[in-house]
């Protein structure tokens, strides 16, 4: 911790005077690559506004001058055939159609395609009066050509008034340009080695790109979406298809259209090698301290670590009791102080243990010595009311299961005792209670071998066969039925106490769980004192959190007490 917090320490230092250093020599070089790209976009602007505005004063020249003044009857085209062959560079041609799609006059080419309607095409159909529409680049395929060239184009179109056998009527005006000259001047744009330029529409749609026929064929991509949103004039870095860039956008007036300039920021020579720099000075600076910290801090630290992992191996109980003291006289005075801890520790313990030994044999005894006087009293008033009717049977009988009941609570001060003998307790406490209540109810014991066989702590079924007998039992007239049952399900021990009696509201089921018995046994006129919260406590002591009773009862329809013990195998002297 003490290296790597003194690296954290030199590395934060490097990286802040790394980030100081590396922002203003960002910015200035974003700057310098903003300026170059607005540049190179805006000479490519100019020579795109130039080559549109003679391409307006061409369609000007021949609809004021041509079309407006020529007489009726008198031909236009020849006029159209000299302002073709002065620009005959960036004009490919130039055309006057009426409303229906006829050709008024045309130059160089007169000759329509005979399935060819001007009137359905777009520059067509979208040519305004008073301005110009301008078309996307599209080959051009109005007139026959002895050549049979296909020339790419970009029609510039607008609405005019021509005479026309005497009568005025409507037309368009189509002067188309070449569009190689733009395509021409986009490729010698020059942003670094391998930047382009490309066009784009104001929806974002290509008009020109230097990979356009690959993008058509899916073979190439470009973020021409994205760069339609991007503001004029201003340098945005991005990243495409893995790839690191800066984009700079210009618009060219009168069209819409957006110039676009990419360039990779890899080959931003000066921000390369400054990057490269300042990686190589940080790893080399991270390298060095931490090499510098590992030397000093093993020095200090290594006492700590032995004395860290003596304590590490104490807790774990896997040491013989002592500690690591070596080092400096701080670590060993430390490792004095933990020995006496330790040494106090081990102490309160053993203190501890004996105490709660003790306090469980005594709560045992005092559980066993809860059993009622009255209890005893009303056994030993039964074997004479028995003895008394010469049911000497019976009261041997009685006599028996007292004994076995005074027998198995006392168990050879055993806690721990089997399933079967604690259900035998029951069982005796049952007879004798049967008699003295003269057949106002009848039990049943339904217990498996695989249950019989597993242990149990004492004293747990008997409270819950005197509640049956004490609450359930006390409006029954002969009918009352008490049904204990135990079996093993997977590593759970479920032994089951359920009666036929009055039951009981859920809030008093859960109260009963909840809150301890009278300590006093004779303020409970008819109970043993051991209440079920003490069993459950008990319980809950022995096995743990997860084990303990459960009521499921409602008014007048009986109740069922279920204790869950661990499924466990009673091995004699257990427990003791």
């Amino acid at each position: 911790m003490l290296s790597l917090s003194f690296t954290a320490i030199a590395v934060m230092g490097m990286v802040f005077v790394g980030v100081a250093f590396y922002v203003p020599f960002y910015s200035s070089t974003m700057d310098t690559v903003s300026s170059a790209h607005r540049q190179v976009l805006e000479q490519i602007n100019l020579n795109l506004e130039d080559t549109l505005a003679s391409i307006r004063r061409v369609s000007d020249w021949v609809y004021f001058s041509d079309i407006k003044k020529s007489a009726p009857g008198e031909s236009i085209a020849r006029d159209m055939y000299t302002l073709y062959d002065v620009n005959r560079d960036r004009i490919v041609s130039i055309s006057a159609f009426t409303d229906d799609g006829k050709v008024l006059a045309s130059a160089p080419l007169s000759v329509k395609k005979p399935f060819v309607r001007p009137e359905e095409q777009e520059w067509f159909v979208s040519a305004p009066v008073d301005n110009f529409y301008i078309s996307g680049p599209h080959v051009q395929n109005l007139f026959m050509d002895s050549d049979n060239k296909y020339n790419w184009v970009v029609s510039v179109s607008r609405r005019i008034e021509v005479v026309s056998n005497g009568f005025r009527e409507n037309g368009v005006l189509l002067v188309d340009m070449n569009f190689s000259g733009i395509e021409e001047t986009c490729r010698r744009a020059a942003l670094g080695e391998t930047g382009y330029v490309y066009i784009i529409d104001a929806g974002g749609d290509l008009i020109f790109h230097p990979k356009q026929q690959n993008i058509y064929a899916g073979q190439a991509a470009e973020n021409n979406l994205a760069a339609a949103s991007y503001a004029e004039g201003v340098t945005r870095r991005e990243t495409f298809e893995g790839q690191d860039r800066l984009v700079t956008v210009k618009v060219v007036g009168y069209t819409g259209w957006k110039i676009v300039g990419v360039s990779y920021v890899s080959e931003v020579a000066p921000y390369t090698r400054v990057m490269l720099f300042v990686v190589f000075v940080l790893l080399f600076g991270i390298g060095f301290m931490l090499l510098i910290n590992l030397l000093v801090s093993a020095y200090i630290a290594t006492p700590i670590n032995r004395l860290e992992k003596s304590v590490r191996d104490l807790s774990h109980g896997g040491a013989d009791g002592s500690v690591a003291a070596a080092g400096p006289a701080e670590v060993r005075s430390l490792a004095a102080e933990i020995d006496n801890l330790l040494d106090q520790r081990r102490n309160l313990m053993n203190a501890v243990l004996k105490e709660q030994d003790l306090k469980r044999k005594s709560e045992l005894n005092a559980l066993q010595a809860q059993i009622n006087p009255h209890f005893l009293y009303n056994a030993l008033d039964s074997i004479a009311w028995v003895i008394q009717d010469g049911e000497i049977k019976s009261a041997i009988d009685l006599i028996t299961a007292l004994s076995r009941l005074f027998r198995i609570s006392i168990s050879k001060g055993r806690t721990i005792i089997s399933v079967a003998d604690e259900l035998e307790h029951a069982r005796n406490y049952l007879t004798i209670q049967s008699v003295r209540f003269k057949g106002r109810f009848g039990y049943t014991f339904s217990v498996t071998d695989e249950a019989r066989a597993c242990a149990t702590i004492k004293l747990i079924v008997q409270p819950i066969v005197e509640n049956c007998i004490n609450h359930g039992m006390e409006f029954m007239d002969g009918d009352g039925m008490i049904t204990v049952e135990a079996d093993v399900d997977g590593d759970g021990l479920f032994i089951r106490v359920r009666d036929n009696g009055m039951g009981m509201p859920e809030e008093t089921a859960q109260r009963l769980l909840s809150s301890p018995a009278p300590a006093n046994p004779g303020t409970v006129a008819a109970g043993s004192g051991i209440g079920l919260y003490n069993v459950q406590e008990r319980i809950r002591i022995y096995f743990g959190a997860e084990y303990g009773l459960s009521i499921c009862s409602e008014p007048d329809e009986g109740t069922e007490v279920t204790i869950r013990l661990p499924a466990r195998r009673y091995e004699p002297g257990a427990g003791d």
